[in-house]
């Protein structure tokens, strides 16, 4: 059976997203819906909007023309009539907690626990008690493998490690939706596959989840859908069989066939 609640609204809903900055049009117009409990990973090279878009969705960047719907709310503006206003501070943070987000870099606090890292937000933002907090934290840890680093620094962690318990404080708020910016893109090689394993649990427990990466085998393992961007424009998208084995646009081929030179 399915994983993704195809008879539901999407979760995610963007239309015409634009962004520039500066003189530098960055994304151009990109349309894209995600269903609940769907993964979609997206692929592009560098420079073609894919992390502006991931960062667009969670309001870390404010759109200039289109809407991202993420259930069923508009994010960062309010729609009067047929003019956005911008949402207060207060409302896109109440926004935010329902959007996990993991980054390239870890970002851990170097004087927090792994275990004081993940229960944080929760406690100090979010307002839940300390026990439940660090019961929910425990959890997480176990089913990222780490049970026995909760009281380890950051600094007596791997690069793996660290960005496990980076997925384990997004998770700790219980969002709806997790984003992934190129989360093994400061790993060292023989640490990805630790991280990929434990982004491949997540996906296969039903949690929505849009993920930026060059890694096209977790693509072809993980995805329920495969989209790739260039130029700003979502180029292409389907099921990961169908977009990395036969792509039906040149430049995702060209994209494509560096990468299986590059494994060769």
């Amino acid at each position: 059976m399915s994983r993704i609640a195809t008879e539901a609204a999407p979760l995610v809903s963007a239309r015409n997203v634009h962004k520039s900055f500066g003189h530098n049009e960055v994304l151009k117009g990109i349309d894209l819906d995600v269903m609940p409990g769907e993964v979609v990973v997206v692929l592009g090279p560098s420079g073609s909007g894919k992390s502006t878009f991931l960062r667009c969705i969670n309001h870390l960047e404010a759109i200039d023309r289109g809407s991202i719907m993420v259930a069923g709310e508009q994010i960062g503006y309010r729609l009067s009539g047929e003019r956005l206003t911008k949402l207060s501070p207060r409302a896109i943070a109440a926004q935010r907690r329902q959007i996990g987000m993991v980054f390239q870099q870890f970002n851990l606090f170097p004087h927090m626990t792994a275990l004081e890292n993940i229960i944080e937000a929760p406690v100090g933002v979010h307002g839940h008690s300390r026990k439940d907090a660090t019961d929910y934290a425990m959890e997480l840890l176990g089913r990222i493998g780490l049970t026995e680093k909760a009281n380890a620094y950051p600094r007596q962690l791997s690069g793996g490690q660290q960005q496990r318990v980076a997925i384990a404080r997004a998770l700790a708020i219980r969002p709806k939706l997790m984003l992934f910016d190129e989360p093994t893109s400061a790993l060292d090689p023989e640490l990805v596959g630790e991280v990929l394993t434990t982004m491949r649990d997540l996906a296969g427990q039903g949690l929505t989840m849009i993920v930026v990466t060059h890694e096209i085998g977790f693509a072809r393992e993980a995805a329920d859908r495969v989209v790739f961007m260039d130029g700003g424009l979502v180029v292409e998208q389907g099921r990961p069989e169908e977009v990395l084995a036969n792509p039906s646009h040149p430049r995702t081929r060209l994209f494509l066939s560096r990468f299986i030179r590059e494994a060769a």
